[in-house]
């Protein structure tokens, strides 16, 4: 029976988890990576602390957490944080937390999918005036909502948003 081979789907199942543990590896060990060079290699720095613990609990291997902290201390590449602001389909504000070596990539990359979706990209704090910052990332003041169709067309170009390896965070004021 064609298809039907229970080790090709098991293969399959495993490649995508692997492809998600790995791209989600990636971020955390940039997080790290920023974090232990803001704190200068002190590993009993908080924000440090809380990146590795955060790493942790997604089961990312030690070998891979020292790597990341060993990158910063040695004179790794600059990772920066950037934000970036866009509007999305029904006027929802959207704001993109980034972590990167190259805001230039990170940027074309952002700009690719908002030319295919129609997205604009937002100058600086004409979308971010719409949220407060706080512990747990950015809170919208008010929310906007969306028909169906511009909230499943919202959430599509969210998820393509995240997969981008340089992208920590997304929020939007979407209801």
């Amino acid at each position: 029976m064609a298809g039907h081979n229970k080790w090709a789907q098991i293969k399959r199942q495993k490649g995508a988890n692997d492809a998600a543990r790995g791209a989600l590896f990636g971020k955390l060990a940039r997080r790290i990576t920023v974090e232990a060079k803001k704190a200068g290699g002190d590993l009993n720095s908080a924000s440090l602390r809380a990146a590795i613990e955060k790493a942790k609990a997604a089961n990312m291997p030690k070998e891979n957490i020292e790597r990341a902290v060993s990158k910063a201390t040695a004179g790794g590449a600059d990772m920066e944080s950037v934000i970036y602001e866009a509007y999305g389909p029904g006027g929802a504000a959207v704001i993109i937390e980034a972590l990167t070596d190259n805001k230039n990539r990170t940027l074309q990359d952002l700009k690719a999918i908002f030319a295919k979706h129609n997205i604009n990209l937002a100058a600086p704090g004409s979308a971010l005036w719409a949220f407060t910052k706080t512990e747990q990332g950015y809170q919208p003041n008010a929310t906007v909502p969306l028909s169906e169709e511009d909230d499943a067309a919202l959430m599509k170009i969210m998820e393509l948003i995240d997969a981008l390896d340089d992208v920590e965070e997304v929020y939007t004021n979407a209801q």
